[in-house]
Formats: C-alpha cells, sequence, structure tokens
C-alpha cells in the first residue's frame, strides 16, 4: 500500500524517473502499474537479489525506496546502503534490539544518504501545531490519540504477525515516539506501557492458523517521561561532586525542559469522530491538533487582567481560540501550489515529504551536503521507544479477554516482547550477523585482541 502510495506522487515530480520496480507478489506489481499507466514503462523483477544484480540497476540507479514488510528493512538496508545512493526506507527501520544493533554497527559504514519515511512529520495539522510551539510557553505536556480501526489485510497477513511486524507499538507507533521526541526536542528517559492483546482475534484469523502466533497488541497506554538527556546525564555524573549545586539545576530543568507524554492506542474504534488528536500544554497556552478534521486550535492561559477574581472559574471571554484550517495547504506551506496533491492516505503529507527529499537530493548534486529532516537515527530512536514501551508492559493479562474462546493463547503471552530474530532472506541473517561481528572485531582489535575470521566474515 505504501509502495503504491509513493508511486503516486513520485509520477507527480518531474524529476523523477521511475525505471524499477520490484516485488515477489504480482498482484502488488500490477496495482502499481496501473498507478504509473503511461507515464513510464519501468522493467519489473520479483526477485530482489536479481534487482540488486543487474547490471543497469548498479550503474544507474540514484534513488531507491524501500517500502517492503517491516521485518526486511533492516536486512535491505545493510544491503543497499553500501552503495552511493539515496535511499528512503520506510518506517520502522528495524524490528528488534538485534536489528537496532546492527544498524548502529554497521551505519557509519554507510555509503547511502538515507531518509527514514516519518510521514506524520509532514501532515499539515501536525506541522502548523510544530510552527505555532513557541505561543504556548515551555512545553509540559503531550498527548497523542489514536482511535483506529484494525489493521488492514496484507500479503500474508505479515502485519498480524509480531515476528515480521515488531508488534503494534513498533509497527504503528514508531510514528508517535517520533512525534514525541520531534514535538518536545527531549528523549524518552523512561517509560510504563498497559496493553490489551488479541481483541481483534477472529478478525485477524489467528484461530485458523496452525503456528499459534502471539495475538498483536490492539489497544495500549504508554506514559512517558520525556527530558533533556544531556541535563540529565551530567546531572546523574556530577551528584556527588556537590549535591547542593546539582538540587538546584535540577529544580530549575524540572521547571524548564521536562515534559510528561502520554500514547493512546484503540485499535477498534472505527466509529471514532477524530482518528488522531494531539494536545500539547504549555505554561502558556495550549495546542490541539485533529485528524481527519485537519484543524488545529490555539488557546491562550488567561492573564491576571481578563481572569481578576480567581475565587471563580475563568469566564469565556477570558479565553482566546485561534483556528487554523490546515486542509487548505497554503495555510502551513508556502510551496503549496508546487506539488502534487491528492490526499493519499497521510493528508498529502508523502508529497510534502517527497518535496524536501528531491530539494535535498538537488542540494548535494549543486556540491551542497544532504540533510535529512529524517535522519536513520531518528528512526533508530522511535523503534527503541517502541521496544521499550513493550518491555516496560505492567499488566500480565487484559482481564476483558478471558471470557471468550482464545483465552488461552492470551493468558500465554510473555510479559515482555523480548528481541525478535529476523528472517532469514536473501542471507539477511548473514548481514545481521557479519555487522554485529565486524563490530565485536573492531572492539577486540582496540583491546588488541585477535581472533581468527569465520566462515561469514571470510565469505563475505
Amino acid at each position: 500500500m505504501m509502495g503504491q502510495e509513493h508511486i503516486s506522487y513520485m509520477k507527480g515530480f518531474p524529476e523523477i524517473q521511475l525505471q524499477w520496480l520490484c516485488d515477489p507478489c504480482p498482484s502488488s506489481l500490477l496495482k502499481s502499474l496501473n498507478i504509473i499507466g503511461n507515464s513510464y514503462s519501468p522493467k519489473t523483477f520479483d526477485c530482489e537479489k536479481q534487482m540488486f544484480q543487474d547490471h543497469e540497476v548498479q550503474s544507474q540507479l540514484d534513488l531507491l525506496v524501500i517500502a517492503t514488510p517491516n521485518f526486511l528493512h533492516t536486512p535491505q538496508l545493510l544491503r543497499w546502503a553500501q552503495r552511493s545512493i539515496t535511499i528512503l526506507v520506510e518506517k520502522p527501520v528495524a524490528i528488534s534490539e538485534r536489528q537496532v544493533s546492527a544498524l548502529r554497527a554497521a551505519g557509519p559504514n554507510f555509503r547511502a544518504d538515507i531518509w527514514v519515511a516519518m510521514e506524520y512529520r509532514f501532515i499539515p495539522a501536525i506541522q502548523k501545531l510544530l510552527q505555532l510551539l513557541p505561543k504556548i510557553g515551555p512545553l509540559k505536556k503531550i498527548a497523542i490519540r489514536e482511535n483506529r480501526y484494525p489493521f488492514l489485510k496484507k500479503i500474508g497477513e505479515w502485519n498480524k504477525d509480531i515476528d515480521k511486524s515488531g508488534d503494534t507499538l513498533v509497527e504503528k507507533c514508531c510514528h508517535f515516539f517520533d512525534l514525541f521526541r520531534l514535538i518536545s526536542g527531549c528523549e524518552m528517559k523512561r517509560c510504563t506501557s498497559m496493553v490489551h492483546r488479541g481483541l481483534n482475534f477472529e478478525d485477524y484469523g489467528y484461530h485458523s492458523r496452525t503456528d499459534n502466533p502471539v495475538p498483536i497488541i490492539d489497544g495500549a497506554y504508554v506514559l512517558l517521561d520525556l527530558a533533556d538527556m544531556k541535563t540529565s546525564e551530567f546531572l546523574d555524573a556530577d551528584e556527588e561532586k556537590d549535591p547542593e549545586l546539582s538540587g538546584r539545576i535540577r529544580k530549575a530543568s524540572s521547571n524548564s525542559s521536562t515534559a510528561l507524554g502520554c500514547l493512546e492506542l484503540c485499535m477498534f474504534a472505527e466509529g471514532s469522530r477524530h482518528q488522531e488528536e494531539i494536545v500539547v500544554t504549555g505554561l502558556l497556552g495550549r495546542l490541539e491538533a485533529y485528524l481527519p478534521e485537519n484543524k488545529v486550535f490555539l488557546y491562550h492561559r488567561p492573564s491576571r487582567a481578563d481572569w481578576p477574581d480567581r475565587s471563580v472559574p475563568p469566564p469565556k471571554s477570558a479565553i482566546r481560540e485561534t483556528i487554523v484550517d490546515c486542509s487548505d495547504l497554503a495555510n502551513v506551506y508556502s510551496f503549496a501550489n508546487e506539488i502534487p496533491q491528492h490526499k493519499g492516505y497521510h493528508y498529502c503529507s508523502t508529497a510534502i515529504e517527497w518535496k524536501y527529499l528531491i530539494d535535498q537530493i538537488k542540494t548535494k548534486r549543486d556540491g551542497g551536503i544532504f540533510n535529512a529532516q529524517v535522519t536513520l537515527e531518528d528512526g533508530i530512536k522511535a523503534v527503541e521507544m517502541g521496544i521499550a514501551a513493550m518491555n516496560q508492559i505492567v499488566n500480565i493479562h487484559d482481564e476483558a479477554s478471558q471470557d471468550w474462546a482464545y483465552s488461552p493463547i492470551v493468558e500465554s503471552y510473555p510479559r515482555k516482547i523480548y528481541p525478535i530474530v529476523a528472517c532469514t532472506s536473501m542471507s539477511s541473517e548473514n548481514l545481521l550477523n557479519l555487522a554485529l561481528m565486524n563490530n565485536l572485531a573492531v572492539a577486540m582489535s582496540q583491546e588488541g585482541i585477535m581472533k581468527a575470521p569465520s566462515p561469514v566474515e571470510e565469505e563475505a
């Protein structure tokens, strides 16, 4: 679905010539070709290995879009990012601690310019909220709520399998964890989660499967403590040296930079008025963004003059409201008339993402530096937050699901989700091992320890 959305916008930019498509599923290739229409006649592959080894691809490829099932993103980055190309990779960039470790180990040697597709950043209402943040003063609370329909049908239902998706808090919610970081300008210091699992059991066909998988998360609350990690690390390191000074800095920091976050997810709420709600509260005011309404509401706290009698609630006249309708892209983006504007699945944000990406490619070709608005590190940190949230689930099981037929399976799921091994595909397992092994070899060589090369290393 996302590959087809990217194609629908790519063909609207004259700078792009879409020359190759690769998908092992014939129906997906056919849908993509129908979207392209007569614009291009791309060469198609049903095997990634064939595309990777194709001489024309090797010599002419400038830009690669990776819009494959989640568990393939890391192995494909390990493979393709060794080339001097630009890569737009869909979220999440990884699904497990092991894949994250492989990306961190191999990342410094990547030759590709990597941009992680976090379309939510560019949704007009969310972008307007970001633009208005200075008006609400020091930020203290962020609440993100998604009330949505269950996961859509995918090829092989990979998105209902935690070994392929990373589970819902990684698969879906990495978008929101990315927004917590972007809005607050802080990192997550700790989190606590409570979840429902398997409520869409029958809809997802678990009862007809023989592999008896763990049902994915259908609903969650995640509480986050967001803090300036540099300040926190300094405080933790110097508290013993000067506890009085540390205490004064800690108090000042808590009054200026620390924020609390709350993520609410419901995957059985397709009857909701709003699918996404983002509410940000500062000491001077409040911002509220709603989708699909695509509007932002700005409120300011009343002054002493507007609310003189504090023994009664503030009068309505004291509350100032500003409403921005972001369905008109011109209210958010100055280049609104320069991009294709069909709405797609993300309120035209994919087109905006492409505009910024193409600008960076042009900048590099003119001798400048490619600056991704969503870096590989941004993508990794969003995944790490999702993994941490799943490792901090505090409710062992949900009481609401104990009365129905499949409760034994639900009750047996682990309290914590441990690192998931990526599925083997085109030596993907060897790529992960090699990335991690090379990192270990560097560390050992720095310590003066010698070791014999493994068969995997010799083959590479």
